[in-house]
C-alpha cells in the first residue's frame, strides 16, 4: 500500500462498501475540517427532492432559482452550506485546499446560479446538513475501516449526483486498492 493519505480539508472519504449506515451507504464525503476537537463534511452524492427556490422563497435572488440541493450529512437539517470553485463570482467563502471554497455571499450566489445553471451546476454544490464527527471518533472509524480516504475529485464534488457512480469513482481513484472494492455490494451477504 502506498503512502496513507491524510484527511484534512479538501480530501474526501468514500464509505468502505460494508457500511451499511442508511445515513452513509455508498456515500462520498468532501472533509471541511478536521482537527484534534472533531472533524465536520458534506455528503457530495446524495440529492434530495429540494430545490433553493423552496427552501428560500423568500431570498431576491436564490428564491428564483430552482437549484438542486444536496443532502450534507444527518447533523442539522436547518442549516444550509455550499462549496463552489468560483471564488471570483462568489466572494467570501473560505478555501479549503485551493481549489473548491465552502461559503460565501448569499447574494452573489443566488445570481451566479441565476447567470447560467447548466455553468452553476458544474461548479456549485448546496447543502442541507452535515456529516459530524467527535473527538477522536472519525481518526477511531477510520482505524476500523469504516471509510476510504481519497484525494479531491472536482468532478466527483460537482458531478451528476449519481451515488453508485460517484461513489465508485472516488474509490477507483484510491488507486490499485480500490480496484477490488469498487464492484463490491453494500453488504457481500447480497452477492
Amino acid at each position: 500500500m502506498g503512502e496513507e493519505l491524510k484527511v484534512v480539508p479538501g480530501t474526501m472519504l468514500a464509505a468502505w462498501p460494508d457500511l451499511v449506515d442508511p445515513n452513509f451507504m455508498h456515500s462520498v464525503v468532501l472533509m471541511c475540517q478536521h482537527s484534534d476537537e472533531g472533524a465536520y463534511g458534506l455528503v457530495v452524492n446524495r440529492a434530495t427532492e429540494f430545490t433553493t427556490d423552496s427552501l428560500l422563497p423568500d431570498h431576491p435572488t436564490l428564491g428564483r432559482v430552482a437549484f438542486p440541493v444536496f443532502y450534507g450529512g444527518p447533523v442539522d437539517h436547518t442549516s444550509m452550506q455550499f462549496v463552489h470553485t468560483s471564488p471570483k463570482a462568489i466572494p467570501g467563502g473560505v478555501s479549503l485546499d485551493g481549489r473548491i471554497w465552502i461559503g460565501g455571499e448569499l447574494d452573489a450566489l443566488g445570481e451566479f446560479l441565476s447567470a447560467d445553471p447548466e455553468v452553476a451546476r458544474r461548479s456549485v454544490r448546496v447543502f442541507l446538513g452535515y456529516s459530524g464527527w467527535g473527538q477522536g471518533q472519525l481518526e477511531a472509524e477510520l482505524g476500523t475501516g469504516s471509510w476510504l480516504p481519497a484525494p479531491l475529485l472536482i468532478d466527483a464534488v460537482f458531478g451528476d449526483g449519481d451515488q453508485e457512480a460517484t461513489w465508485r469513482q472516488v474509490v477507483r481513484s484510491i488507486g490499485h486498492e480500490g480496484d477490488d472494492l469498487k464492484n463490491l455490494p453494500p453488504d457481500v451477504s447480497w452477492n
